[in-house]
């Protein structure tokens, strides 16, 4: 879950349990003025574009698709300078282009070239506009190169992207941060493959996305490479920098399991970690093999007050596993939480952020479902204390497939209780009307249907209908999109109750 913005890990008991500190304070005009301009196009101004996304007007951009990022940062040794980058993508373009707009708003750029050849650039909000000497035609293949810097933000800017880690960096793009570390396409409605390089003095281990692919040791540094195998998200990406032992087990049918703890911490880390394959072979007894290449745990030396799933990596602030207040059937739940994402929400990502609750919904629904069955804290207690809430997260955040535009500054406010538990209460309401036998055969056939893709809530909707064999369009209408809680089939005991709900400040897991 962020969880992809995070999963909150509040101590459980608290007020809300899926709220968090992690507030991005967002100011556009700095950022947009941060984009050094080094050569400016001689056309027309230069503008802003966007895919249209509701909530997010201008991420991403039209126009060409990214089959392949090669990324490669150079980290100096310390956490508070800027990275030296160099950013390529591979795409393919849609239309004839006279310009590329990429998403960019957080470091300098030096140098583009489009094919080989040097190109035009100048920055608009919080695009890098790109002339290419020669216009683009469409269903051409192109390649883009980006000399830039990546700044790690301050701590107290919180905004997201490069946090700063006691020893080191490590990421956090969900939900539109990705753009303040790398150019790129950033929306989730267009994934691709990733090659990531990292050069750090030595006595650093980098880990990133996919598997490793080499190490090269040179002068008194490092430079190691990961490749992911399946297409990813931008607001998935992640790598780590620190002073870290990588831990490495085998994971059900072989899956390679690699945990990433900073080496001061090993001992007292190993046993949670450890309990990764466990969780993965319970997952995979839900909804069928796990998705990917591999998995692990970044365990990051800073306070984060959340988890991420970023692919194949899961974030989680080491506090999580050392708070001796979090009971351990908590701190496994919010596992499981960030381990189901790697299905729902990283293999099937939502086409749009307004279709969020696709992936927060059933990853909150598997964290329950585990807590029920492994520490026998009731779901259904759980999903009616949620029915009781839910018209005032409705309220305070809009229903779960139509969050509300969040506002300036607080970019995370969509990952609000509405899209958790407010969401995980439509799939409990799902299984309540068609039944457990069909709602399960709907799960795994799900995440198998489009894997390595992108789904929208039609898309479910129609899906559902097909399994139930039956037009389920009235049931999830008004549950997704409702100003209030419709009542819950087989509960007409369930009643609303008097909410408080969150502050708009305040913002979910992710």
């Amino acid at each position: 879950m962020p969880h992809t913005p995070h999963t909150p890990t509040a101590r459980p008991g608290a007020r809300s349990p899926h709220a968090r500190g992690f507030r991005r304070l967002r100011a556009t005009a700095l950022l947009a003025s941060s984009v050094s301009v080094c050569l400016v196009a001689a056309s027309a101004p230069a503008v802003p574009l966007g895919v249209g996304d509701r909530l997010f007007p201008h991420l991403g951009n039209p126009g060409y698709d990214v089959t392949s990022y090669d990324l490669s940062f150079t980290y100096s040794g310390k956490n508070d300078e800027p990275l030296r980058a160099v950013t390529t993508l591979d795409t393919r373009t849609t239309a004839d282009l006279d310009r590329i707009n990429l998403d960019f708003a957080h470091g300098t750029v030096g140098s583009v070239e489009v094919d080989g050849k040097p190109a035009a650039f100048t920055s608009a909000g919080e695009d890098l506009v790109i002339t290419p000497k020669t216009p683009l035609a469409k269903g051409g293949r192109t390649r883009i190169t980006v000399r830039h810097t990546s700044v790690p933000a301050s701590p107290k800017d919180r905004q997201g992207g490069w946090v700063r880690t006691a020893d080191g960096l490590a990421l956090a793009n969900q939900a539109d941060a990705a753009h303040l570390v790398f150019p790129c396409n950033d929306h989730p409605s267009d994934k691709a493959r990733f090659t990531i390089r990292v050069t750090a003095p030595d006595g650093h281990t980098a880990v990133a996305n996919g598997l490793a692919a080499g190490v090269q040791r040179t002068g008194g540094s490092a430079t190691w490479t990961y490749r992911t195998r399946h297409p990813m998200a931008t607001e998935l990406a992640q790598v780590s920098i620190g002073r870290s032992t990588v831990l490495r087990r085998t994971g059900p049918h072989g899956l390679p399991v690699r945990d990433v703890v900073p080496t001061r911490y090993r001992a007292a880390l190993e046993p949670w970690a450890a309990r990764t394959p466990a969780q993965i072979s319970w997952m995979e007894s839900k909804i069928g093999r796990y998705p990917f290449e591999s998995y692990g745990l970044l365990m990051a030396d800073a306070p984060l007050g959340f988890a991420l799933e970023t692919q194949t990596l899961s974030l989680f602030g080491t506090g999580l596993f050392t708070e001796p207040a979090y009971p351990r059937w908590y701190v496994e739940s919010v596992m499981v939480h960030e381990l189901a994402h790697q299905w729902f929400g990283n293999s099937v990502s939502p086409r749009t952020w307004s279709d969020l609750w696709l992936s927060e919904g059933h990853a909150t629904w598997y964290e329950a479902l585990y807590a029920e069955e492994k520490a026998g804290k009731s779901l259904q207690e759980r999903m009616k204390a949620a029915y009781g809430a839910s018209d005032g997260w409705r309220a305070a955040g809009g229903p779960p497939a139509a969050p509300k535009v969040p506002e300036p500054g607080q970019k995370t406010g969509i990952f609000r209780p509405s899209v958790y538990d407010g969401s995980a209460l439509v799939l409990y309401a799902l299984r309540q009307e068609i039944g457990r036998p069909a709602f399960e055969r709907l799960e795994r056939a799900w995440v198998t249907r489009h894997r390595d893709g992108t789904a929208s809530t039609a898309d479910f909707v129609r899906f559902a209908s097909e399994t139930a064999g039956r037009d389920l369009s009235g049931f999830f209408h008004a549950w997704l999109y409702g100003e209030k809680t419709p009542p819950m089939p087989g509960h007409p005991d369930w009643k609303p109750v008097a909410a408080d709900p969150a502050p708009a400040t305040e913002t979910a897991g992710r």
